[in-house]
């Protein structure tokens, strides 16, 4: 089995961690951490990772050398139906920036050096509001020609930020999701409270993977839009900016990798049910009625909203049963068993065929020397 070194990006200078000083050079250095500072509360499907080796492979780089890179296994480019953690994903993207030299994935136009971004939170950083912000940071990034352009728009009661992207160089709307999320959720991040999204709009047809969508996005989603573009109330803009450079080094030594792994539940009532369910298995879940009652909801109510953000209640209970196994399968401190237990299972064999309904494998295929590392 192949021990896990989970590491987090950071700014050096001089071989000493922190923002650079004006006028000197800086690089992108490497910090290795323990499993418990790790995200593993969520995990990431299939399609995500093979989008994110596309750019790597339009660039001319294996995808296979990149997840030997990544301290992945080569089987993920072929078993469709496993997942990898949020720490894990978040990995394979530092891995591929640094090994392509390029913050766009190799899906731009031309590379995006790394550290571009860390530049551009730094010029932004000092801005007196949201509206400020997102206005220098979209003059930034107009100073690199072959860079996705974005621009904050006004309309009405609401603020538009639209991105153009060249769709050419990216068949599979990976830039495109990424961009959306990391600046939904950075400009979140700027003001130190979510930014409700009304609507996500997309220049594309529906892809394959669209039920992936409201994982990516609490709010409604139009596909075949005139634009990609993000909608968010305008009043937003007017918040301040409550974050400075101490903060912003703590943010960049994991983002904005991360911020692309994480799940936006947001206020919707899945998120809300996840909250509720926690991550205690010693005591079994609540039943759909008392769940329910809890919301104070009926359950049509309930099962008339879930059936609205795709998902149902049994739906929210596997996945939450499912990212915890496959945390404790890719620790290796627990026996199959026992993780079956632990998970709420009273029989390791319904717990097997659970597994294997998630995510394709076995529990044992998942940990063997064949797939380990998931």
């Amino acid at each position: 089995m192949t021990s896990l070194r989970l590491f987090e990006v950071v700014l050096c200078h001089d071989a000493e961690v922190g923002l650079p000083s004006p006028g000197k050079a800086y690089t992108l250095g490497i910090r290795f951490l323990g499993p418990d500072k790790a995200m593993l509360n969520h995990t990431i499907p299939h399609h995500f990772v093979m989008a994110a080796l596309a750019g790597a492979e339009r660039q001319q780089q294996p995808a296979q050398r990149i997840l030997q890179q990544a301290l992945l296994p080569a089987e993920l480019l072929e078993e469709t139906g496993v997942r990898v953690t949020a720490t894990q994903y978040a990995r394979l993207i530092r891995t591929i920036w640094q090994e392509l030299d390029d913050e766009f994935g190799g899906f731009g136009t031309a590379p995006s050096r790394p550290g571009t971004f860390a530049m551009m939170s730094l010029s932004i950083i000092h801005c007196t509001t949201l509206g400020q912000a997102l206005r220098r940071a979209s003059r930034f990034y107009g100073l690199f020609p072959a860079a996705p352009r974005f621009e904050l728009i006004l309309e009405d009661d609401q603020a538009i930020l639209q991105f153009e992207i060249e769709g050419a160089t990216d068949p599979l709307h990976y830039l495109a999701e990424s961009l959306l999320v990391i600046w939904s959720r950075f400009g979140s991040w700027l003001i130190g409270r979510r930014i409700p999204l009304d609507a996500v709009e997309l220049n594309y047809p529906v892809p394959a993977h669209s039920q992936e969508y409201k994982r990516l996005f609490s709010c409604p989603h139009h596909f075949n839009s005139k634009a990609t573009r993000l909608r968010f109330p305008a009043h937003f803009l007017k918040l301040p900016i409550l974050q400075d450079e101490r903060t912003l080094k703590q943010f960049l030594q994991t983002s904005p990798a991360m911020l692309l792994a994480k799940p936006d539940y947001g206020n919707s009532i899945t998120g809300v049910i996840r909250s509720r369910l926690g991550k205690d298995f010693s005591r079994p879940f609540p039943d759909f009625e008392q769940i329910a009652d809890s919301l104070h909801l009926t359950p049509q109510t309930l099962r008339r909203r879930l059936r609205d953000e795709g998902t149902s209640y049994q739906e929210i209970k596997d996945n939450i049963r499912r990212d915890a196994a496959i945390y404790h399968l890719e620790r290796n401190q627990l026996s199959i068993n026992d993780i079956a237990q632990e998970v709420g299972f009273s029989e390791p064999s319904t717990f097997h065929r659970a597994f294997k309904k998630w995510t394709g494998v076995t529990p044992g295929a998942y940990r063997n020397s064949d797939h380990n590392s998931y």
